[in-house]
């Protein structure tokens, strides 16, 4: 049986365990009493830079997270030479590089992780090769690496951590090794050259929006063994075409090739692009499902959906018309808001509440018409809604809260059924246009106090109420 003998203690003998990378990356194995020489694979990240301006200093590493560098790195080669690791400006990570481009080879003293913000806003960094002997990249590693257009990640990561790749714009691609388990929250958040990711079959856990902004992705394929998906992980995606789930995933889907990724035991739709076909047996569409989809036009919601989630379709700012069902029962937060190319809304029977700013600063919405469903009106509804200029509210509303028509300043006319005038808070009408008109049905109570003269009142503007 061999033994190593590390170089460092000619004393020592391991029986079971190979040397460290504490120890030399050499090593001797005795043999039948022949000695042989055995070179072990160093934990070395290559990177490449390239300096256009040799009178600017270039960033090595992330100062503010290392220190020095001497507690996360053995040794630094550049262009195959050694620098002493204290030459490097130890306030700030500097070094002085001439003009072209560089390979500098990082020899890491901790073997398996890159640590957190060990690269992160390295602005002439082009290129990266993380061996497979790393299992970990850290929080924010490489994040807005400005310049990253190459990544080559080794065999052995298991994780990719948050913000690990933010705002590396220029990053045109990423193979993720079948090694990785779980990427997490922000991990390629507004890598906008990116333009396709596969998810292999070993990743279990995708993050909140671990490829949100990446607008330039057109094709994402979630493998067989993903249980989780995080909200928004793929929001503001707005070149994404095609979303495809592996057949043999038991928790996702894509059912009738609808280009969305589907909660299989739920049937709730969990993230979609301009090219979904919301499947009629999807019963909701979840928290931002379809968020900044600036380039979704038009999209036809089932009969089946009866709960649309929060920010669904907010900041999907191309989409002009939406028919809302008459299945649904509850339209949440944000749904819709920041579409500022809506012009028209629908609202089916079955609405009974208008969350909060659920159409918040949709600003090319001229009329709407709230259903006799609805009882209520939360605060910031139709806030900034300054194209809007008719309101018709159903005869069950008994509140409309706070702000909930603020700073509509197109609105001159409001047309309101309930013969009981529903409560308003502060604000509610705040910055309507002036000398609009009020219609209420005849022998109607209570909407005296919505003419006084305060803040939150149309008697304010000068409005008239007419009975009819």
């Amino acid at each position: 049986m061999g033994k190593y003998i590390s170089l460092f203690d000619t004393t020592a003998e391991f029986e079971s365990a190979e040397p460290t990378l504490e120890k030399p990356h050499v090593s001797l194995t005795l043999d039948d009493e022949q000695v042989h020489y055995n070179p072990l694979v160093e934990t070395r990240v290559v990177a490449t830079y390239t300096v256009e301006n040799e009178s600017e200093n270039t960033l090595l590493y992330s100062y503010s997270s290392v220190g020095s560098g001497e507690e996360v790195f053995s040794k630094i080669e550049i262009d195959g030479v050694e620098v002493s690791i204290q030459d490097i400006d130890e306030d700030s990570g500097f070094y002085s590089l001439t003009e072209g481009v560089h390979n500098v080879y990082y020899t890491l003293i901790g073997p398996t992780t890159i640590v957190d913000w060990l690269f992160s806003d390295v602005s002439t960094l082009t290129s990266i090769c993380i061996p497979d002997s790393i299992t970990t990249i850290g929080y924010g590693a490489f994040a807005s690496c400005m310049s990253l257009t190459s990544v080559t990640i080794g065999n052995g990561v298991t994780s990719i951590g948050e913000t690990a790749f933010d705002f590396c714009m220029s990053l045109t691609s990423v193979n993720i090794p079948n090694s990785v388990t779980s990427i997490g929250n922000d991990a390629f958040d507004a890598c906008t050259s990116l333009t396709s990711v596969t998810i292999p079959n070993s990743v279990t856990t995708i993050g909140r929006g671990a490829f949100a902004s990446c607008s330039g992705l057109t094709s994402v394929t979630i493998g067989n063994s993903v249980t989780s998906i995080g909200y928004s992980a793929f929001a503001g995606c707005s070149s994404l075409t095609s979303m495809t789930v592996d057949s043999s995933n038991t928790t996702y889907d894509s059912r009738n090739n609808c280009n969305a990724i589907i909660k299989t035991s739920t049937n709730e739709l969990v993230s979609g692009c301009k090219n979904t076909v919301i499947p009629s047996s999807v019963t909701s569409i979840g928290n931002s499902a379809f968020e900044y989809c600036m380039s979704l036009t038009t999209i036809d919601i089932p009969n089946s959906v009866t709960s649309i989630g929060n920010s669904a379709f907010s900041s999907c700012s191309g989409l002009t018309t939406i028919d809302i069902p008459n299945s649904v029962t509850s339209i949440d937060t944000d749904a819709f808001a920041r579409c500022s190319g809506l012009t028209s809304v629908t609202m089916g029977n079955s609405v009974t509440s208008i969350g909060t700013r659920v159409f918040q600063y949709c600003t090319s919405l001229t009329s709407v018409n709230i259903p006799n469903s609805v009882t209520s009106i939360s605060s910031f509804a139709f806030y900034g809604c300054s194209g809007l200029t008719s309101v018709t509210i159903g005869n069950s509303v008994t509140s409309i809260d706070g702000d909930a028509f603020s700073n509509c300043s197109g609105l001159t006319s409001i047309t309101s059924n309930a013969t009981t005038a529903p409560t308003i808070q502060s604000y509610t009408f705040y910055k309507v246009k002036t000398n609009g008109t009020l219609y209420v049905p005849i022998g109607s109570s209570g909407y005296n106090v919505w003419m006084g003269t305060g803040n939150y009142y149309l008697g304010k503007y000068n409005w008239t109420k007419v009975e009819q």
